[in-house]
């Protein structure tokens, strides 16, 4: 079930990344690298998944250990990046509260992270 919702992650953040490209063909807002670093990193998070959803905890627990802190790094910078290719973006394509929803999220899964690393 991980693998599959790691598959519809890396789903999710290819259209996401294909929508920023074209809104930015449109109305120039950031660097195309931005976008490419983000999907990068996203789906080397979804890859982590991968890792924890196929390697149990109590047989490889490095190993799963290892893919668990690729799917919480690489996630948390994801969402950042993300919101702030939506602040750049606002308000041609994103409404300011849409902007304030994301980074909310961003914050939280920052907050989250730090113990899930100690």
């Amino acid at each position: 079930m991980i693998n599959f919702s790691a598959f519809l992650g890396a789903a999710t953040m290819y259209t996401r990344y294909k929508i920023v490209e074209k809104q930015n063909q449109t109305t120039y807002f950031s660097t195309p690298v931005f976008n490419l670093v983000s999907l990068v990193l996203g789906l080397v998070g979804c890859i982590g998944m991968g890792i924890v959803a196929n390697f149990q905890e109590l047989a490889v627990p490095v190993v799963h250990d290892g893919g668990a802190l690729l799917a919480f790094v690489c996630g948390v910078v994801y969402t950042l990046l993300q919101s702030v290719i939506s602040y750049k973006s606002c308000p041609q394509w994103n409404s300011l509260s849409t902007c304030h929803v994301r980074m909310a999220i961003s914050a939280v899964s920052c907050a989250a992270v730090i113990p899930s690393i100690l």
